[in-house]
């Protein structure tokens, strides 16, 4: 059976190698979601992405749907039938994606009320396959080497960016003349700099500048990003003391 485009998404082998290593009822590092929660919302991950570029492609756009509405249509399959799903799905969307090739790659097209280039499309799709990767496996060297790769804190800063601290800001609730502005630091890197109001949020990359509130490795400040922990406490370092330390764990968690 043809699984999906292993050269626009190189990380499907991974994925799929982790999900058929382990029962769909075993737990993993997202809390509320079992292996086969994570392939539902994965096959839902791939329609949608496919269904809103396809819009975009024929002149007939539609709006994302919700997490709940897409996924829905799986939860009451098999697991054998799920896993075909996920794979078709993967198959269409790396179709989508080739015919997408075809515009220009600055071109926006709507998406969770938001805006993607067009090339974001798949490269979303390899990032959810990188992080629930993890999600499953855990800390192995693999794993950390795919969410080290430099592109993946470029798209969780840029195509994903404010929605990824939308769930701590309103945990925070800060009020007027409230303001955090922090810095995760990888040596050698850009800095994420990511501040909220009582306004709003913020996340951009800069030029290190001044104290860093944590200071870590490339791997863990994607997890850090996506509201997750390193199995070892020990990769986060910081000297910004508990209030300010804390706000930031805060304000990063999760989309």
């Amino acid at each position: 059976m043809d699984t999906a485009d292993i050269d626009r998404f190189p990380e499907f082998a991974s994925f799929a190698e982790a999900v058929q290593r382990r029962a769909p009822e075993n737990g993993t590092w997202c809390e509320a979601w079992t292996v086969r929660d994570i392939v539902i919302h994965q096959t839902g991950n791939a329609e949608e992405l496919a269904r809103v570029l396809e819009g975009h492609l024929t002149g007939d756009p539609v709006e994302t749907r919700r997490f709940e509405e897409r996924e829905q249509p799986y939860r009451a399959m098999t697991n054998a039938d799920l896993w075909a799903a996920f794979c078709d799905r993967m198959l269409h969307l790396g179709r989508v994606a080739a015919a997408a090739d075809e515009l220009p790659a600055n071109t926006d097209v709507a998406w969770t009320g938001r805006t993607m280039k067009v090339p974001w499309f798949a490269e979303h799709m390899r990032e959810e396959l990188i992080l629930h990767s993890w999600d499953i496996t855990g800390d192995d060297a693999p794993a950390q080497d795919r969410l080290a790769q430099p592109w993946m804190t470029e798209h969780s800063v840029h195509a994903v960016g404010v929605p990824l601290l939308r769930r701590g800001a309103e945990l925070l609730a800060l009020q007027d003349g409230d303001r955090i502005e922090s810095r995760i630091r990888v040596a050698g890197d850009d800095d994420v700099v990511v501040t909220a109001d009582a306004q709003g949020t913020a996340i951009t990359l800069a030029e290190p500048d001044g104290a860093a509130t944590i200071e870590t490795d490339a791997a863990t400040r994607v997890l850090l990003l996506w509201g997750r922990r390193p199995a070892d406490p020990g990769r986060i370092r910081s000297a910004a003391g508990p209030r300010e330390l804390g706000r930031l764990r805060t304000l990063l968690s999760g989309y």
